[in-house]
């Protein structure tokens, strides 16, 4: 098994990488102006040293949000390098979202391109500036990579169960354990080439396509958002390709699909492939796409193989380090040195989520066939995947709820071959209301992939002795 915590850090593991490799091209921007390695090596010290510079001191939360481009890289790979924690942000995040993240994570400084949410986080008292972190103050020419394995890198918000939202704190050693492994598992060397469509504020952009790119030497290619067209048009130029089950499904519906062929790799993650388009996807190119499962508290977790069957409906085996176990209800707990070791200031919430001797528990269930190979079974947690993203629905249900129109309100996800899951609003109403008056409610308060795409009207809502909703009788 690989060293998975050589080198101790994102930030030393990259400049040892650079070192072995200068002045070779590493970072397509998304205006396909490419960034050599040593050029990406000096930008991101300089904009470490300004940070230093302006006051900004290690173990301060760093806020981002951006569109992906080369600059938001350097920003990030600047943070990182400085010792900072960076808080990525959805850049489709309402008002309410973002103050309901930046109030819990306390930010030093903010990075952010959209003028109305650079506004909003002025409003709460955080200093801004734009993606390029121009800073007065000048440059601090101290010691820059010196994090430890043990501090944290990334603060990424997952909506919680409760209303509140909590933040995974990974650590240079999670995030570099996980990166490894992942090369390991999938042979990712540094004459690969990366074609990343995913967003960087999410943690199978940022944790698994940027971090692995750049700990494996290889080069990337960024683009600022998925378009079919425009992926199986680059095709022919790179190795590898990440995705989620969405973008699949419309690269299987192009008739262009077979240009897909030349790669050696087609990812698939974050929600469950439906076999229908995984087979699509391999009658055009000669390869099932590689399902792989993980979660924001411990970045990678299990992948089908590189190399022999890939059994769609299945997301393989553990990856080196992790460890995975099935509890006697079937939930899937695991432990290694990807996993968090705890939320930000919320000890009960990091008490909930690991067993008396330490595993995490994950929420979801899982099942093993005869070889081994792992299955998704379900959840026991009420998240909801829709098109990759992790959606909880008392976050919907509350900005639901302050409609005048709203008595009550259960939010669930039913089955979709478009979404995986599609978010759906079980609702009692007041009087009589059109669901296109409720999906404009939520999309005031929601980004919008938690806004409700359907809308179901009932007189009352399935309820235990207890009183709780019992949400199985409205997804069954």
């Amino acid at each position: 098994m690989p060293d998975l915590l050589a080198d101790g850090s994102l930030p030393a593991r990259w400049a040892r990488r650079w070192a072995e490799r200068p002045s070779w091209p590493q970072l397509r921007d998304v205006d396909d102006r490419w960034l050599t390695s040593d050029q990406l090596e000096e930008m991101t010290r300089h904009v470490a040293g300004r940070l230093r510079g302006a006051g900004v001191a290690p173990g301060e939360r760093f806020v981002t949000c951006a569109p992906s481009s080369a600059a938001l890289v350097v920003a990030y790979i600047g943070a990182l390098r400085a010792g900072l924690v960076v808080v990525p942000l959805n850049t489709g995040y309402t008002r309410a979202e973002v103050t309901r993240i930046v109030t819990d994570a306390r930010p030093a400084l903010a990075a952010v391109a959209d003028d109305e949410r650079a506004g909003w986080l002025r409003e709460l008292g955080v200093r801004v500036c734009g993606i390029d972190v121009e800073l007065p103050g000048g440059e601090d020419e101290g010691a820059l990579d010196a994090a430890s394995a043990d501090d944290a890198a990334l603060l990424i918000y997952t909506s919680g169960t409760t209303g509140r939202p909590k933040g995974a704190r990974l650590s240079h050693g999670n995030l570099l354990a996980s990166a490894t492994a992942v090369a390991a598992a999938w042979e990712w060397t540094p004459e690969d080439r990366l074609l990343l469509t995913l967003p960087l504020f999410h943690v199978h952009g940022l944790g698994v396509g940027l971090n692995g790119a750049l700990c494996a030497g290889s080069s990337l290619e960024l683009r600022p958002r998925f378009d079919q067209d425009d992926v199986l048009a680059r095709a022919a130029g790179v190795s590898m390709f990440f995705g989620v089950p969405t973008m699949y499904g419309r690269l299987a519906a192009s008739d262009r699909c077979r240009e897909l062929a030349p790669l050696r790799l087609l990812v698939s993650g974050s929600a469950p492939l439906p076999p229908s388009v995984a087979e699509a996807i391999a009658a055009a190119t000669g390869q099932l796409p590689l399902e792989r499962y993980g979660m924001t508290e411990t970045i990678m977790l299990t992948t089908n193989p590189l190399h022999g069957e890939r059994r769609p409906g299945t997301v393989g085996f553990p990856f080196p380090g992790v460890q995975l176990r099935l509890a006697a209800d079937d939930e899937i707990q695991v432990c290694g040195p990807n996993v968090i070791d705890g939320y930000w200031e919320q000890p009960d919430a990091t008490a909930e989520a690991f067993t008396a001797d330490g595993w995490f528990r994950t929420g979801d269930l899982g099942a093993f066939d005869a070889d081994g190979y792992l299955r998704i079974i379900g959840r026991s947690k009420e998240l909801i995947i829709s098109g990759g993203f992790n959606v909880y629905p008392r976050e919907v249900e509350e900005q639901l709820l302050t409609h005048p129109d709203v008595r009550e309100v259960a939010v669930v996800g039913r089955p979709s071959e478009q979404w995986g899951e599609e978010v759906t609003a079980v609702v009692v109403a007041e009087r009589p209301v059109e669901p296109a008056v409720l999906h404009a409610h939520a999309a005031a308060g929601l980004v919008a992939y938690k806004v409700p795409k359907r809308f179901e009207f009932v007189d009352e809502l399935p309820r235990n002795a207890l009183g709780k909703v019992v949400r199985s009788r409205l997804t069954g």
